[in-house]
């Protein structure tokens, strides 16, 4: 019996060569803007069709606790570039939540992107989508380890050329919301191409643009930052899309972006690149649930984009790998924040040890299913954490609203505490039954802000 279950192991254990072994492999993360943790097939939406990111979930892992550092797009991306809190950096503020057109700040030179990590280990890479670290040419990602940028430097929503105040310009219907409302530049490295950007087409070109330098590649090993800075409104499709999803224009973007995650998907296959690339799909925060039908879902989460409840945070998450990654449903923890140390270990490149990073390498859990190592999740708004998630219990020492929903800003002199394993709703607040679990997580978090010295505010300079 013994035997045979060894024998199992062995047959069902990634399938790896020497040559693999030997080898780097590609990574390419995909990035969706304000995509829900219940916008997808696999994780419960039941009209959007996403065939090509079931598929990815079914050969590799779908991980159901996974999170991002912040819950709005400069500071979120800024953790997942360097795995660090966006505090650290400079990318977090209280009093601009995210860069705009008139900003002079950026991701800081000081910073080590994981596109530099890499680099270091002789990949290719290149950045392709939306940014929104600075629009400033020194900040740019050709300044932070990219040979080359394809995309809109900041939110597709910026740069508005309507009459309109913001407000009653998205009461509009959609016919008469246009490309043209928004003055938004799309970059080659640092030059504009096109302006306004054609946000119609946007998707198929930032698919085609990953693409083509997958094939310019050959051998050598390559990194892809592809940002789509979709589903985030303003929503547009390419004309094959359009009035295709039962879900209306939100599940026509939708199931455009699994179209082309396919595409990629089809084309490593093609190339004989399959069994030697890791790809990536998660979100860089919650849905923008003030947008009604123009927004995503949370699923069964509680809140979305802007707020510490679990809907801002929490979002897919979707490794592929054939040969790599080994099949599973995770439910440990995992964060964008990982992707540095996991990666850099992938690629043996050794972590930066002259700042603190609070990614954990997650590169056992993708290559043997094992559980994950990652305990705990701090959530931030601003400068300042608001919550603690530790093992299945999560603590809010401060809870707040976002977009006009889910309440005014509330300081909890008894903070609340919900297990997530049994209400991931976070519906029962359950600190009157455990105020040891309270003090434990209280002393996890004091630990933590120990390490942090906020650096300058990034996100608050302004040109007049």
């Amino acid at each position: 019996m013994r035997f045979l279950v060894f024998l199992a192991m062995l047959l069902f254990m990634p399938r790896w060569t020497a040559a693999q072994d030997s080898r780097s492999p590609n990574i390419i993360v995909i990035f969706a803007d304000d995509l829900g943790y219940g916008d997808l097939e696999s994780y419960g939406h039941p009209t959007i069709r996403t065939p090509r990111l079931d598929e990815m979930g079914r050969e590799g892992q779908r991980w159901t606790s996974f999170y991002v550092a912040a819950n709005v797009c400069t500071p979120s991306r800024a953790a997942l570039l360097t795995g660090r809190y966006p505090v650290r950096s400079g990318m977090a503020s209280d009093h601009h939540r995210v860069l705009f057109p008139n900003s002079t700040g950026g991701l800081p030179a000081t910073e080590i992107t994981l596109a530099e990590q890499l680099k270091s280990a002789g990949y290719a890479t290149a950045a392709i989508g939306k940014w929104h670290l600075g629009h400033l040419p020194k900040y740019l990602p050709t300044a932070h380890g990219f040979d080359t940028y394809f995309g809109i430097p900041y939110s597709n929503d910026m740069d508005m050329s309507s009459h309109l105040p913001y407000h009653q310009f998205w009461q509009q219907p959609h016919d008469s919301i246009r490309s043209e409302n928004f003055n938004v530049p799309l970059l080659r490295d640092t030059t504009v191409v096109e302006r306004p950007a054609d946000q119609r087409t946007i998707t198929r070109r930032y698919t085609q643009e990953a693409m083509d330098f997958i094939k310019r590649q050959g051998d050598n090993p390559f990194f892809i930052y592809l940002a789509h800075n979709l589903p985030h409104v303003p929503l547009f499709a390419s004309d094959d899309f359009l009035g295709s999803s039962h879900r209306g224009l939100y599940g026509d973007v939708i199931e455009e972006i699994d179209h082309g995650v396919g595409q990629i998907l089809d084309l490593l296959r093609t190339e004989g690149l399959a069994e030697n690339t890791i790809v990536v799909f998660t979100s860089d925060n919650g849905p923008w649930l003030s947008y009604g039908l123009d927004g995503g879902s949370a699923g069964p989460l509680y809140a979305g984009k802007g707020t510490t409840w679990e809907g801002g945070h929490r979002v897919p998450a979707i490794f592929w790998g054939p040969g790599r990654v080994a099949p599973a449903t995770v439910r440990g923890i995992g964060s964008t924040l990982d992707f540095l140390p996991t990666f850099s270990a992938l690629a043996g490149v050794a972590v930066p040890d002259d700042r603190p990073i609070d990614g954990i390498d997650l590169s056992v859990t993708l290559l043997t299913a094992a559980e994950s190592p990652r305990r705990e999740m701090i959530y931030y708004r601003g400068s300042r954490p608001y919550a603690v998630r530790l093992g299945d219990y999560k603590v809010h020492y401060v809870t707040q609203g976002a977009y006009g929903q889910f309440g005014e800003r509330e300081e909890h002199a008894k903070p609340l505490l919900y297990h997530l394993g049994h209400d991931p709703g976070e519906t029962t607040n359950i600190a009157e039954l455990h105020p040891e679990v309270i003090q434990q997580i209280t002393d996890h978090l004091s630990r933590h802000r120990a390490t942090v010295k906020p650096a300058p505010d990034q996100l608050s300079e302004r040109l007049n």
